[in-house]
């Protein structure tokens, strides 16, 4: 899903290949198209913190690498 603007500053929406004049859509479509947006957004904002997470864990894992190096593990 898009949304890109046309020769006249019209909103677009494409959707599944369609294209779609914001303006022409009811006030019930409308507002499905923006919590879509804001599910988009928030995905992205989610997906950002999940990688933030990922390097933080590794790097953190590296430490503990580290620290153990000069540790004698227990006998199994």
């Amino acid at each position: 899903m898009t949304n890109s603007s046309s020769q006249q500053n019209n909103p677009i929406l494409t959707f599944d290949g369609k294209r779609y004049d914001i303006t022409n859509l009811s006030n019930e479509t409308k507002e499905i198209v923006k919590g879509l947006q804001v599910a988009d957004n928030q995905l992205r904002l989610y997906e950002d913190t999940l990688k933030v997470l990922a390097i933080g864990r590794q790097a953190l894992a590296k430490q503990l690498n580290e620290k153990l190096k000069g540790v004698q593990p227990m006998q199994k």
